[in-house]
């Protein structure tokens, strides 16, 4: 039996470690260069009052902390329970006096109902809770075998006295692995920036039709299980600064940049839609717009939004089935879609009212609350556009979904492989309607590492755990659900922010902060359940500061982990470790997009753009070269050492100044041959491109989320490439990673 006691403390310096040790807020870290960092009493201070204490005197943090234990361990029923498949039991807080009967009631997402009861003198008792001599005991009760996985609601009621009721979710042991992986197979795919995506037919950025095609060609000329994506999540998409997939201004909806306009049903009924799609004007427009250098998001997303208000119109006066399953679509999604498109309707309507109106932070104090009556006679007033903002997202899950289904037509045994971003722009859609579920007053960042020595502020809000809890994480399993929905695979970025992020309070720089602990286990609950429920493997991203104990976490939930080629060295000489020492439950990869490509990181040019951008100093450049020198030579060495190169291949890096067939075969093979289960290769690296789309720390120093595939999907077949499809056919065949 365990026994939990309050204990008082007895200064306020006491009461602020005491607080932050039970808000979950590191009082120290290693970061990634093996640093013991220290965070100050004022780090701590301030992340405590953004999280909502009182800091003003130790009388107002003791009360705030007896108010929360006594909140989570004296109540009848705990408010949320997550438990497992394998221990269905939750704790029933009782006083310590006399024995008594406990009745609980459960309500099934089915709509059955199970009932039982708890005789407290029968049951066992786990834990004892103190708070100044007053004493409760904690009883196990067993829920019925037949609770099923899923999200239901429990009541449960003691004779006589108090009445409590529960969120109960039942999850999974591990998120979902196929049959055919478990059994010890291999697979692999390719990834690509769906925006970047050049073709005869698009309108200057990739789309879902683009997508179908790529496809179709994956599988067909290499034998690819799966395509992987960018964050398809929706943006303001105003370069430089709104362009990011990974810090979107919703994490529920998608970027209408991706729609194929010419393929919605509206298009073919729509004589106007044609007919200035036909002048000569908009098709100077588009042939401009898809032959330009860089993906020119605001002038796309001004084009398709035009097309679509045009397709809307015609979608209205049509009615029939389509109408009904709009209005079905739209009730599924409920206060998320309706809040999303209420605030694209203000932005555009208030935008166009101020030009200088950039986000909802600018819009006038009446609108920046969605229940405010203002808010509430603007949707009065503005049904129409609403609605095509409604309208825009349903197109994109039709969309979406039939690419998902001419993936798996193709004989792709995954499909689609979708990116989860970290979280929400500071300026988003999520922080207007959902405000309660951010901490105001600290950001999110990355303590200081290699890359970038001051660490990195990524300028948006940390959860409020708390706020997420009492909602039964509703948001956070809804962002998984409307990704899983067209997909058989998912990448969560920065997956460690299950576990911990990295706060830093306002005022503070970003190698000051700290991390902050999240409710792991019942995360990667949730995560396991909407994984199991859609056939979905789970990928984590779980590069930099992760700590083992973190590793050890997500792989007892069935999480793959995310190894790079570059990063997995052994600590004591800094080589590069031989293939079969990589984990078998991983998704193995060269590279990412805030990294270099193949290309790229033999020739530097990540270190040349980054003293281009102003990221370093000519000390941090001459470092870093010679760092990369050392690099190139230990990654040439494993190669041969592995017998993936000819006998009469140079043995010394500096003779090779750049990366020929024979190497990035060799790259290829070695990737190929590790026994993790999937294999991710980078479309940059598929056509030997030097750029990596983000270089991190920069924003109008580099075309960050812009760059173009250098050959169309047109030309993916073509004789001058077909080689290089050859050579990963032949990796994937000699190595058996196939569907």
């Amino acid at each position: 039996m365990q026994t939990v006691e309050f204990v008082a403390a007895r200064d306020y310096d006491g009461a602020i470690a005491k607080a932050a040790e039970e808000s979950g807020i590191y009082p120290e870290y290693w970061d990634v260069l093996h640093n013991r960092r220290v965070p100050s009493a004022e780090v701590m201070r301030g992340i405590l009052q953004a999280s909502g204490w009182d800091v003003s005197s130790l009388a107002s943090i003791e009360r705030e902390r007896l108010a929360r234990f006594e909140h989570e361990m004296v109540r009848l029923a705990p408010e949320l329970a997550v438990v497992t498949e394998s221990l269905k039991a939750i704790v029933i807080t009782l006083p310590a006096d006399e024995p008594r009967t406990v009745h609980f009631e459960i309500a099934l997402e089915s709509g059955k109902r199970l009932t039982g009861s708890l005789e407290t003198a029968q049951s066992r008792i786990v834990r004892r809770v103190v708070v100044d001599g007053r004493e409760w005991l904690g009883y196990q009760l067993n829920l019925p075998a037949e609770v099923p996985i899923g999200y239901h609601s429990l009541e449960v009621s003691v004779v006589g006295g108090a009445r409590a009721a529960c969120m109960l979710i039942v999850c999974p042991e591990r998120a979902y692995i196929p049959e055919s992986l478990a059994a010890g197979g291999s697979t692999a795919g390719f990834n690509v920036a769906l925006y970047g995506l050049r073709s005869d037919r698009n309108w200057g950025c990739g789309d879902f039709t683009d997508l179908a095609s790529l496809c179709d060609w994956a599988r067909r000329e290499i034998g690819f299980s799966f395509i992987g994506v960018n964050p398809l999540h929706a943006l303001h998409n105003r370069a430089p600064y709104n362009t990011s997939p990974y810090l979107p201004l919703s994490m529920f909806y998608k970027n209408l940049i991706y729609i194929d306009v010419e393929a919605v049903p509206e298009f073919r009924a729509s004589r106007c839609a044609q007919a200035l799609r036909a002048s000569s004007r908009i098709d100077r427009q588009i042939r401009k717009l898809r032959e330009s250098e860089y993906v020119e998001y605001q002038q796309v997303d001004r084009l398709k939004r035009r097309f679509l208000k045009v397709l809307f119109r015609e979608f209205r006066r049509n009615g029939g089935a389509r109408q009904t399953r709009f209005e079905e679509y739209c009730s599924q999604e409920g206060d998320l879609l309706a809040r999303f498109a209420l605030y694209c309707a203000l932005d555009e309507v208030l935008h166009a009212r101020n030009k200088n109106r950039w986000t909802w932070k600018d819009w006038p104090a009446e609108y920046q609350d969605p229940e405010s009556e203002a808010c509430r006679r603007f949707a009065r007033e503005h049904q129409r556009t609403i609605a095509f903002y409604q309208y825009i997202q349903f197109v994109i899950e039709e969309q979406l979904s039939s690419a998902q289904r001419h993936a798996k037509k193709s004989g792709m045994a995954i499909g689609l492989y979708h990116d989860l971003a970290v979280a929400t722009d500071n300026c988003g859609s999520d922080l207007w309607a959902y405000r309660d579920y951010y901490v105001n007053g600290c950001r999110v960042g990355a303590p200081p590492d290699d890359f970038s020595p001051n660490g990195q502020d990524w300028s948006f809000p940390p959860p409020n755990a708390r706020a997420h809890r009492l909602s039964g994480y509703r948001l956070f399993r809804e962002s998984i659900r409307k990704l899983v929905r067209h997909g058989g695979a998912l990448r969560i970025d920065h997956v460690m922010r299950l576990c911990r992020l990295f706060w830093i309070p306002e005022g503070a720089a970003a190698a000051q902060g700290t991390y902050v602990r999240d409710n792991a286990q019942e995360l990667l609950g949730i995560l396991a359940l909407e994984s199991v429920r859609s056939s979905t493997i789970v990928i984590g991203e779980d590069l930099g500061t992760v700590t083992d104990e973190i590793r050890r976490t997500l792989a007892r939930f069935g999480v793959l982990s995310y190894r790079l080629f570059y990063f997995e060295k052994n600590g004591h000489d800094g080589s590069f470790k031989p293939s079969h020492e990589y984990p078998r439950q991983a998704l193995v990869a060269s590279s990412t997009h805030d990294l270099a490509t193949l290309t790229g990181f033999w020739e530097g040019c990540d270190v040349e753009a980054r003293r281009a951008a102003g990221l370093i100093d000519d000390g941090a450049y001459w470092s870093q070269i010679g760092e990369r020198r050392r690099e190139r030579q230990a990654m040439l060495d494993r190669l041969h050492m592995e017998g993936l190169l000819p006998h009469d291949y140079p043995r010394d890096a500096g003779q090779l100044s750049k990366v020929d067939g024979a190497l990035h075969n060799a790259i290829v093979g070695f990737l190929a041959r590790t026994p993790s289960m999937i294999l991710l290769l980078n479309q940059e690296d598929l056509t030997m491109e030097q750029y990596q789309q983000n270089l991190p720390g920069s924003t109008a120093e580099y075309p960050n989320w812009q760059r173009k595939m250098k050959v169309k999907v047109e030309d993916l077949g073509a004789e001058a490439r077909r080689g290089y499809a050859e050579m990963f056919r032949d990796q994937l065949a000699r190595t058996g990673r196939n569907a």
